[in-house]
């Protein structure tokens, strides 16, 4: 019931009754406890239809409060959110070959502990900590499996879950970040409750993720970066991921291959632009690159127009597959570069199928950068099934 009310933000007793098919001395019987446990609020009184007005209720947003810690190869950040997700600190960290497993969790502790203070929280209404990394990774058992590409070692076999409550004696989730993002978006998004949701990551590499009915499809195991190994070229590029495909989509789309082919630009003496900002090719970078775009470079702008073109190929892909009512595109690929989000779209809503008689929905990520770290402390949201 928890749940139900916070899905629909405000609502009242009649509509909890209509939707739930409870007794009416069961819903109230429900609603009286979570008031006396201070889980909900009466909010005021909504228009009335023939008799008394009735009461309306929210949840408390005050009632507890929640942590998220997002994982990825080049960024760490966690995040303190009351229970209507609203942030109310945030700290990042650089994941360079100093951040090893070991390092990163004490100064997530040492970090949720100044968050504590500063805002004058007592730890004991911490309802519990979420967490979304890159996999793969066996959320069941909390673990961190074998993930590429970090810059620290030790990054195996790593039982964060266990670790962290070891450290902070609160509950831990563990999730594949494309997830959680899709999670936090979902309860963002107040028009999405009932959609079946896509979401594409695109950044270091392509990760997704699908919700049915405010419900994420699990696989039988984590396979959050699998769709980047979707085949777009059979004769294609070689992957730079171990055992991956020839002609993989990632090899296309991300930020990694658009680093690699303005590289080339660069000493063919084409990118004027890029030039002007980096004094050698292997120090160009993704910042780069969104600055000679913005500035207009012509070879910049074929680049990231071949990537979005290649983008919205598998979206389309993905589209005629799985039918979802929207899109939720997220990542700095998409949010750095609306150049790239427009083509992209275009291509995929071009090559879907019964496209006049299907219309999906479009929508960039609503929380940016924040979504894997929110939506990782929504995860401690879902546990709560008063």
């Amino acid at each position: 019931m928890y749940l139900s009310v916070r899905k629909k933000g405000t609502v009242s007793k009649q509509t909890l009754l209509e939707e739930s098919g409870l007794t009416v001395s069961t819903l109230t019987r429900i609603l009286d406890e979570l008031l006396a446990q201070s889980l909900l609020l009466e909010v005021g009184y909504g228009e009335s239809t023939g008799g008394r007005r009735p009461t309306l209720y929210e949840t408390n947003p005050a009632y507890g409060y929640v942590f998220g810690l997002e994982i990825s190869r080049t960024h760490s950040r966690l995040v303190l959110a009351d229970l209507h997700l609203t942030l109310l600190d945030e700290y990042t960290w650089a994941m360079d070959e100093y951040a090893t497993p070991e390092r990163l969790m004490d100064s997530v502790y040492a970090q949720v502990l100044r968050m504590l203070e500063q805002a004058s929280i007592d730890i004991s209404r911490v309802i519990g900590l979420g967490i979304g990394a890159v996999g793969p990774l066996d959320r069941k058992e909390g673990t961190i499996l074998t993930p590429a590409g970090f810059a620290a070692p030790g990054w195996s076999q790593v039982r964060i879950k266990e670790q962290l409550e070891q450290r902070l004696e609160v509950p831990v989730c563990l999730d594949n970040g494309a997830n959680t993002a899709l999670l936090g978006e979902y309860w963002a998004g107040g028009d999405r409750r009932q959609h079946q949701l896509l979401y594409l990551h695109a950044g270091i590499g392509l990760r997704s993720a699908i919700m049915n009915e405010g419900r994420i499809l699990y696989g039988v195991i984590d396979t959050e970066g699998a769709v980047g190994q979707m085949i777009i070229e059979s004769t294609g590029v070689a992957s730079s991921v171990p055992g991956g495909n020839y002609g993989a989509w990632e090899s296309y789309v991300s930020i990694r291959t658009l680093e690699m082919q303005a590289r080339k630009e660069w000493k063919r003496g084409r990118a004027t632009i890029l030039r002007e900002l980096s004094d050698r090719p292997e120090d160009l970078e993704f910042s780069h690159l969104i600055e000679a775009l913005q500035a207009g470079d012509s070879a910049v702008n074929r680049i990231f127009g071949q990537a979005a073109a290649y983008c919205g190929i598998g979206l389309a892909n993905l589209i005629n597959i799985l039918h979802p009512e929207e899109v939720i595109l997220g990542g700095p690929l998409f949010s750095a570069a609306d150049v790239f989000y427009q083509e992209a779209t275009r291509t995929a809503l071009e090559k879907t199928y019964y496209r006049e008689q299907y219309k999906v929905r479009f929508t960039k990520g609503s929380l940016s950068d924040n979504a894997v770290a929110a939506g990782a402390a929504a995860l401690i949201l879902n546990q709560l099934t008063y």
